[in-house]
Order: structure tokens, then sequence, then C-alpha cells
């Protein structure tokens, strides 16, 4: 299983160079037009990344966080959730919104292609 998993990323390269030399497309551009495309997108979603870090790192240093998790205690235990996982359980949707809204924002345009 270990040899098959070393080859995964050569086999896959290869794939994709053999199959864009069978059709005759010029792999090295799109490669580069796509790695282009990345880099933009890292420094267009960079700004609300790094706030939403910032963010949950206050709620969590100012035990904010740790006081929403105690109130909703009772309820969570009564449900078997244990209290470990419920401040990734409370920030995960807000973080997930906020990524899938500067996504749409920034991105309609790779939807239009």
């Amino acid at each position: 299983m270990i040899f098959l998993s070393n080859l995964a990323i050569p086999l896959t390269i290869f794939l994709i160079l053999y199959c864009g030399l069978r059709e005759r497309i010029n792999v090295f551009d799109i490669f580069v037009d796509g790695a282009k495309e990345g880099i933009e997108m890292v420094f267009k979603i960079f700004p609300t990344l790094m706030g939403l870090f910032v963010a949950i790192g206050v709620l969590r240093s100012s035990g904010l966080l740790d006081f929403v998790v105690q109130i909703i205690s009772p309820i969570t235990n009564f449900l078997g959730i244990p209290k470990e996982i419920m401040p990734l359980a409370i920030l995960r949707p807000i973080s997930r919104k906020r990524f899938t809204c500067s996504w749409n924002r920034y991105n309609e345009d790779i939807w239009r292609r």
C-alpha cells in the first residue's frame, strides 16, 4: 500500500501530461494560467482569512468562547456531545459562511466559463 501511495502523485502528473499530449493541448501554458489564478485567489481571500483568524483568537483568549460553551454545556451533556468539540462546533459555521461569501464575491467569473 505504501508503494502505491508513493506513486500516486507521479502517476497523476504523467497521466495529465499523457492526456494533454494525446489531445495536443499545451499543458504548460494551462498550468501557468492556473497557477496565476491560484496566486490571485490567495491574495484576494487572505485579508478575510486573517481577519477570521484574529477574531477567533480574540474570542478564545478573552474567554467568551469558554463562557458560551459553559452556558450551553447542560444541553450538550444531555445530547452526549463532548464539551471539547463545542468551540469548533460554534465557530465552524461562522468561518465557513464568511469564506463562502468571499469566494462567491471574488470568483463569480469562474462560474461563468
